[in-house]
Order: structure tokens, then sequence, then C-alpha cells
């Protein structure tokens, strides 16, 4: 069973999702908040293995709220893909994408759009809890290309990701073949397109993608998919 908290100021978006899960025998809603510092509280507490997150609210936003999650449910010494505690899933609007770059940043696994189908909205929840990272289709290469043009990153939206120095010490430390991969991941590739580009099966592909997550302290796929921007293995379309 896969525990879920709801966190958004519109108590009819937390309604229908809450209806929603209800009628879903592999998700259950453990608890409900209307802002970010209820919701730091709130998994704090119960420790669900998923949190829906809005970005626009009133106090702590959705990114302040994430980092801290982020912060406070990994395992002090743990890091990487298996690290986390609590997953934060954005739901927020298409316009949103100057929050959302922060949100991931913070550490939030990926982000949907509120108009996507409401069954999309709870297989992005199994995506998430199974430790993977989604975002929204349609807008994942707008999103990476507007990311990867940005010149820094915020200070304080730095703390989920290590710096600059130590992610290009450690791409040093990658097999050629994983190079490939990242390159293949920043280019938006799923692990069945990447197999059929390197004429490898999907388990090889995935289990490249294991050793990237383990090697480059990478908290998911969306962070590899930064740090392939940011290592300048892909550049943006131009």
């Amino acid at each position: 069973m896969i525990r879920v908290v709801l966190v958004d100021d519109q108590p009819l978006i937390r309604t229908g999702l809450r209806v929603l899960i209800a009628d879903t025998p592999d998700l259950e809603v453990v608890g409900e908040a209307g802002n970010g510092a209820d919701a730091v509280e709130l998994v704090a507490r119960l420790r669900p293995d998923v949190a829906i997150m809005d970005i626009r609210m009133p106090g702590t936003d959705g990114i302040e709220a994430t980092r801290r999650i982020y912060a406070e449910t990994s395992p002090p010494g743990v890091t990487g893909a298996t690290g986390m505690t609590t997953r934060v899933l954005i739901l927020t609007t298409f316009d949103d994408d100057e929050y959302v770059y922060g949100a991931l940043r913070a550490g939030a696994s990926g982000f949907l759009v509120k108009d996507m189908p409401l069954e999309s909205i709870l297989d992005g929840v199994r995506v998430v809890a199974a430790g993977d990272a989604l975002i929204a289709p349609g807008v994942t290469r707008r999103l990476i290309a507007e990311f990867a043009a940005r010149p820094e990153p915020e200070p304080e939206l730095e703390s989920s990701i290590a710096p600059a120095p130590a992610r290009r010490a450690a791409v040093g430390g990658i097999t050629e073949r994983e190079r490939e991969v990242l390159t293949l991941v920043g280019r938006g590739l799923s692990n069945a397109e990447i197999a059929a580009e390197l004429t490898i099966s999907v388990a090889t592909a995935k289990a490249h993608l294991a050793r990237l997550f383990a090697k480059l302290d990478a908290r998911d796929r969306v962070q590899l998919v930064i740090l392939a921007y940011e290592l300048g293995l892909v550049a943006p379309p131009g």
C-alpha cells in the first residue's frame, strides 16, 4: 500500500484527489495539509511514501516545503536514489515552470500538471513511490531546455545537488558506456529507448542507471537529466 499525503491550499483539489484515491486499492491518503508548513510537520509525523505537493500556497510554499521534507526525510549519511523516506511529487499548472525548476532543485522527484487525466496522476504517484522520477509528458524537453539554459542554480536551491566541481570529478569516474547512458537520459529517452539506441537489453540499461545513481550521488532520473546538461553532455536545443 502506497501511503500518500495531499498538500494543496484548495480544498476542492484535495477532495477530488482523496475521493479518487479512495477507489484505488494500492493507494491510501493518510493526511492532508493546506500549506507548506503544515505539510512539513505532517510528513515528519506520518512518514508517507509520497507527498503530492502544490507550489503556490500561503506562507511556506511548495518549494520550501519540498526542501525541508527532502532534508528531514533523507536518513543521515544516506544519499542517492534509495535514500529518500518520503518523495515529493509536484502537482501544479503548466504556467508555473519557474517554480517547478526550484522544486526540482529542492528535491522533488518530478511534477505533473493539474489538467492531466486523473489516472495519469495516480500512475505518477506509483512511479515516484517506486523510486523513479516523472515529468509530465509533452513538457519534458521544454522543461529540460529551459532548465539547462539557466547559467547556474540559485544558491538557495543548490542544496539537493552536489557542487559543480564535485559533479565534474564524479563524472570522470564513470565508464564510457555509462557516459552514453547519461547522455541519452539527458535527451529524455526512456529505459526502453536507451536499450534500443545502444543495442542492449532493458535490464542492462537499468543496471547502468543504477550505477550512475550511485557514482554520481544522484537522487533519481530528474537529477541525472540535470547533471547531463550541467556537465555539457547534452546541449539545449537552439
